[in-house]
């Protein structure tokens, strides 16, 4: 924690979770915005669905490659300057891929989205971890994953308006925008949380050190693979949603909202659980709550669908639970990973979101289109992500029993 961090930030503690949430927003924007356009910019491009799902992976991939570096080079030259190029590189590749005038071109920019996105949402775990201590720190990573979750909510909706009305280059011009009034907005606000004795050199040996030190922590490979791969078994169906919402639940696309609404309210409400929880409940126990709820409902979700044809009158909702508790478990597994090498929680951050972006591009790349046209695929695939964070998590409570045993009380 920056021994200064009580005069870096003395607007309300709501307010940096607000500028720090939209960092992470720009992700969901990136993806959900354009998605509603599929259609439209495979006719506009002559495009196929294959070469239109690679718009998707180079983006996915370009952003898990590129999570490597983003913290740890905040590590080393602070975190306002590695968020601002990255917001001004995101626009330029925004604007990219509003001019682009084939689908190759699309692609590339749609990688170089990938590859500048992360830099907000990296380095803003650390951001936080940087300005709070442990319990506090909870309560903002779970108002963060409160105002996030509103992004793949509405993201969808504006991206269906603008398409509908301006055409797909629309939707890349709005993301032009949003980047413009991001690099705007923390070039005035975020202030620098990284106290300089706590800045690695920027040297590649210092940097191969850090990364090979985390690489062979059993504990934070761990920890990265509870936290990264469950998400996927809310998330394989977002990805579906096209097939899932319109083919197996007959909805109209004008009625897919509603999917996204009970499913953001889900993570919602865990995450406001899970800051109710900091400094009451061990972390230990929260994320076994959370792991609880998730294996309940995804084995109720299974089994409904063997013996079932899926309808929307029930089948939304496993889905909104499964997001309930991963959004309860997962600022608590966050922060535990942020805090096994204190020197190193930039880089940290970029490694795990590498773990967790890597898993999102082989879900949407692979698994998606093989299991999509099942609801049982779909529901036994969501339980085998949910597996392996599960029994990462029990890997390591066992070797580990006394990570996430403290309770820390919050001040105030």
């Amino acid at each position: 924690m920056n021994p200064d961090a009580q005069h870096l930030w003395r607007a309300p503690r709501w307010a940096l979770a607000v500028l720090l949430a939209t960092l992470g927003m720009l992700g969901p924007f990136s993806i959900d915005t354009y998605i509603p356009a599929f259609a439209g910019i495979a006719s506009s491009l002559d495009a196929t669905p294959l070469q239109m799902q690679q718009t998707l992976s180079a983006y996915l991939f370009g952003f898990a490659f590129m999570s490597l570096f983003h913290g740890a080079l905040s590590d080393s030259v602070g975190r306002r300057p590695v968020v601002l190029w990255g917001l001004a590189a995101f626009t330029l590749a925004s604007m990219g891929c509003a001019l682009s005038q084939s689908i190759g071109q699309l692609v590339f920019f749609r990688a170089m989205q990938g590859l500048t996105t992360g830099a907000g949402i990296v380095v803003s775990r650390a951001v936080v971890r940087d300005m709070f201590s442990p319990a506090q720190a909870q309560k903002v990573m779970s108002q963060i994953t409160i105002y996030f979750g509103v992004a793949p909510a509405v993201a969808p909706m504006i991206g269906g308006v603008l398409f509908a009305l301006l055409g797909w280059h629309s939707v890349f011009w709005f993301l032009t925008a949003v980047g413009v009034v991001l690099w705007v907005a923390n070039y005035k606000l975020l202030p620098e949380t990284l106290h300089v004795s706590q800045r690695q050199p920027l040297k590649v040996s210092n940097l191969l050190q850090g990364y090979w030190k985390l690489g062979l922590d059993p504990r934070f490979l761990l920890l990265a693979l509870a936290s990264g791969v469950p998400f996927n078994g809310m998330f394989l169906y977002v990805l579906s949603a096209p097939v899932f919402l319109g083919e197996h639940l007959a909805l109209a696309p004008t009625q897919f909202f509603w999917f996204f609404i009970i499913v953001i309210s889900g993570i919602m409400s865990g995450a406001l659980a899970s800051g109710r929880m900091a400094g009451r409940l061990a972390p230990k126990h929260q994320i076994k709550y959370g792991f609880a709820i998730m294996l309940g409902i995804a084995l109720i979700n299974l089994l409904a669908n063997v013996l079932f044809d899926a309808h929307v009158a029930w089948a939304i909702f496993p889905v909104a639970i499964f997001a309930f508790g991963w959004a309860m478990m997962v600022p608590v597994i966050t922060l535990l990973v942020l805090d096994l090498h204190p020197d190193r929680r930039g880089m940290a951050s970029s490694l795990q979101a590498f773990i967790g972006a890597s898993a999102n591009g082989v879900v949407a790349g692979v698994i998606s289109p093989l299991v999509m046209h099942s609801t049982v695929g779909l529901a036994a695939a969501s339980l085998a992500m949910l597996s392996v964070g599960l029994l990462a998590w029990l890997w390591l409570h066992h070797r580990w029993p006394v990570i996430g045993r403290i309770i820390e009380h919050p001040v105030g």
